[in-house]
């Protein structure tokens, strides 16, 4: 069953600037979903749409058979609280100013989600395998990988049934990586996850289907195992070729 639909979706800044052409791809209800490329691919802007942050030049977005509209206060509420992002940097994507119990609980507030504001925000952090204390800190008290974990946990506390994750790893170091990769399994076993990323290894670990973005076009998808193990595109090619390997 379709989750997220993007139509023949087009955005650009002037006529000259076309970032993405003609973009069109499908979400599954529980399967995750990769879409990979290098920078500049247009990777970042395909999920600044899907967040609502801006508008398609040209085609359409819809959540299940609902057309996304910014314009519209009630549905984008809904859309809100069912679509939730996990971005890059965890030490830029959670305001020092607050403690954690403050920051993971903003969806429940903003939303205005019925139900224990600090039972869900408890739950959410234990999920995500830190301790009850800290909630009562601050980010700057918590390195590159706990931080993630709470921006995490802020991400699923309002129960989305999507979650968009920006380069979710791209920022920390390898044993940390791992860890959160694993973490994000987990989390695709209870929602769907749409994972933009440069890493083919982090995409094939964690997403049944893959999108190859290249200069703002799609260049081939399909089930990520299919395509790693037998790519149609010559780009496609190339981004497995550059993939880091141990020596012999």
């Amino acid at each position: 069953m379709s989750l997220f639909s993007v139509d023949h979706v087009s955005f650009g800044y002037g006529r000259n600037r076309l970032v993405l052409d003609d973009v069109s791809l499908t979400v599954q209800r529980g399967r995750s979903l990769g879409i990979v490329g290098e920078s500049g691919s247009g990777k970042t802007t395909l999920l600044r749409l899907l967040l609502g942050l801006n508008r398609p030049t040209a085609g359409t977005i819809k959540f299940g058979d609902a057309l996304l509209d910014t314009g519209d206060r009630g549905f984008m509420r809904r859309y809100r609280q069912s679509v939730q992002a996990v971005f890059q940097d965890p030490y830029s994507s959670l305001d020092p100013r607050q403690k954690v119990a403050s920051i993971i609980a903003e969806p429940l507030r903003s939303l205005r989600i019925p139900g224990s504001v600090a039972e869900s925000v408890k739950a959410a952090l234990l999920s995500v395998g830190l301790s009850e204390d800290a909630l009562s800190r601050y980010p700057h008290e918590f390195s590159g990988g706990q931080r993630q974990r709470i921006a995490i946990a802020r991400a699923i506390v309002a129960r989305p049934e999507l979650v968009l994750a920006d380069e979710a790893v791209s920022a920390l170091d390898l044993s940390t990586r791992v860890r959160i990769v694993e973490l994000l399994k987990t989390l695709a076993q209870t929602t769907t996850l749409l994972l933009v990323s440069h890493d083919l290894g982090v995409v094939a670990a964690l997403c049944e289907d893959i999108v190859i973005l290249q200069h703002g076009r799609i260049v081939e998808s399909g089930k990520t195992r299919q395509i790693l193990d037998a790519p149609q595109h010559s780009y496609t090619r190339q981004l497995i070729d550059s993939v880091p390997r141990m020596p012999a």
